[in-house]
């Protein structure tokens, strides 16, 4: 089936295509107009478009991004609306980059990317991009890529938090939940206090319309997109906000829009079991070799035995003492990838019983456990690194996760912490991997209310959703959710494929559905079904395990990121 091509747009200014459209995509912000108030409204909406005016008038000053960046590599900063209810007011940095198409004979259009957080930077993902999408795919796009507001280069924010304030995963006891009570809303008042006039505005839609305003601004009726996990949940957004300006747009290891974003957290709690379960029955069949059991029974009896161990006096590993809190956190994942699991609880019994352990082969279990024995990844510290990095606030990340999913949807999460450590004593029990890091409390348990609903997505533009089988970080009921919401798309699933974040991985039937969407604007006729390879789930074993962002369009796996 062919795809159903959107109505033309009006030959009208690209300044007159931008504000209709801004227009609805705040109305559930603003009060009902009535018969009395129809007029001001009316009014409202021609100032609006007055003020959007001088936005979209801007010409981006391109130059090369960086001393060591290529030369192809331009970056440019462009102001968008702090608030777009009020396009008058206080106005922000939008820093924006392109790689030109390298055939504008044959170029198409642009192609927007997002590598997801939310809080991760996309200055760099055309290189990314580049590096990855086959030449024919280069042609046809001008790789556009942009650090979300309040992110990166783009007017970056900040709550002034201390590292370990940070630590946002924390398991639930009764003898600390009053601490962490405490830090919730600790956190909450540190970036009330230090951002609280711009926090508000550091949202999902808010994002969606300054890629919006972006294509505006460089003369395009559509833009394209490929987005990865937080990046299909901005996708999707845009399409709802702005059907007719949607092109084609992959969407790359999904969240449920309806479980944005307190849901989508607890996800990774119901995602880690079954993947468990996996990796238990693949270590069994290979217990000649590894020797953690016989049967999954006898497996999961090894590892839980493990965390009895380490709860009882921590298990060093790699010089750091590691709780048996820190081992359920970095097994969910190290899950991922079957065979790094078993490699890496063979290297944590071999440590705790007091035998030297394989720094190499503990390297996956170890960066798992980051989060708690204050070792730091550098995958998206290296994108900062090339992206000015002395100018970005170490909390910067943090700071915007919180704004994204607290602000987003406010309404998701409660405001008695009693109801976080109820849910957090049920859900260990139900998820005993995960259940009480994902389910206790938040900083959003403080956060003021949002300025706007939360988006719902339900609309017929043509998309096509790609979801791995064993990803626990968006599980594959979570694509299939967004898959659902957009009538119009089309799923490609890999059966048997490992990890967050799909294409490209070299698995022909899945790179080849992707690109030919990218090339043709054809989504497939029905549902796609693949089949992981070996060297397909390998590929995406390295693409998460890349030092740089910048060179890799897939998302970095960190234990508190989408």
């Amino acid at each position: 089936m062919r795809r159903r091509r959107l109505a033309p747009l009006l030959a009208v200014s690209v300044t007159a295509t931008l504000a209709p459209a801004l227009a609805t995509s705040t109305a559930t912000a603003a009060p009902a107009a009535t018969p009395s108030t129809a007029s001001s409204s009316a009014a409202s909406s021609s100032a609006a478009k007055g003020a959007l005016d001088r936005y979209v008038k801007q010409k981006p000053q391109w130059k090369r991004c960086g001393a060591e960046s290529p030369a192809e590599l331009e970056c440019a900063t462009i102001k968008v609306p702090l608030d777009y209810r009020v396009p008058g007011g206080k106005r922000i940095d939008l820093a924006i980059s392109r790689i030109k198409s390298t055939a504008p004979d044959k170029r198409h259009g642009v192609l927007f990317s997002n590598p997801g957080g939310p809080g991760d930077h996309g200055l760099y993902m055309p290189l990314g991009m580049q590096e990855r999408l086959p030449e024919s795919a280069q042609q046809k796009y001008d790789l556009i890529g942009f650090d979300p507001r309040g992110v990166g280069r783009s007017s970056p924010v900040s709550c002034d938090l201390e590292p370990e304030e940070e630590n946002s995963l924390r398991p639930y006891k009764e003898e600390t939940f009053d601490k962490d009570v405490a830090w919730a809303r600790d956190v909450a008042n540190k970036c009330k206090e230090k951002a609280g006039d711009t926090l508000p505005h550091i949202t999902t839609r808010n994002t969606a319309r300054d890629m919006d305003l972006l294509r505006a601004i460089l003369g395009e009726k559509q833009i394209s997109y490929v987005g990865y996990s937080y990046g299909t949940y901005l996708g999707a957004v845009y399409t709802q906000l702005f059907p007719g300006r949607a092109d084609r747009f992959v969407l790359d290891s999904a969240v449920d829009p309806a479980r944005a974003w307190r849901g989508m957290i607890q996800w990774w709690a119901e995602g880690a079991e079954p993947a468990f379960d996996r990796w238990t029955e693949w270590a069994a069949e290979r217990s000649e070799k590894y020797g953690l059991g016989e049967t999954p029974k006898e497996v999961d009896r090894t590892f839980w035995d493990l965390v009895a161990q380490a709860d009882e006096k921590p298990i060093e590993v790699e010089g750091q003492p590691t709780t048996g809190d820190d081992i359920r956190s970095g097994i969910r994942g190290a899950v991922f990838s079957p065979q790094y699991a078993t490699e890496g609880v063979v290297e944590l019994k071999k440590a705790a019983a007091g035998e030297p352990a394989s720094a190499k082969k503990l390297a996956e279990f170890a960066g798992s456990l980051a989060e708690f024995t204050g070792s730091e990844g550098t995958g998206t510290a290296g994108a900062a690194a090339g992206a000015g990095a002395a100018e970005v606030p170490s909390d910067n990340m943090t700071a915007s996760f919180w704004a994204v999913v607290c602000g987003d949807n406010s309404a998701a999460w409660s405001r008695d912490p009693e109801s976080y450590r109820q849910d957090a004593i049920e859900d260990k029990g139900r998820y005993p991997l995960y259940g009480d890091f994902a389910s206790s409390i938040k900083p959003c348990a403080f956060w003021d209310k949002s300025v706007e609903p939360a988006t719902k997505v339900n609309n017929k533009v043509g998309s096509l959703v790609v979801q791995n089988e064993w990803d626990s970080q968006t599980p594959l009921p979570s694509g299939q959710a967004l898959h659902a919401d957009l009538k119009g798309s089309k799923m490609v699933t890999v059966l048997g494929g490992e990890g967050h974040g799909v294409y490209p991985n070299g698995n022909v039937c899945t790179d080849g559905t992707v690109t030919d969407y990218l090339l043709t604007g054809k989504l497939p006729a029905k549902d796609v079904t693949c089949e992981a390879t070996a060297d397909s789930n390998a590929e995406a074993r390295k693409n998460q395990k890349r030092d740089v962002l910048p060179g890799s369009p897939l998302p970095e796996r960190a234990p508190d990121r989408f």
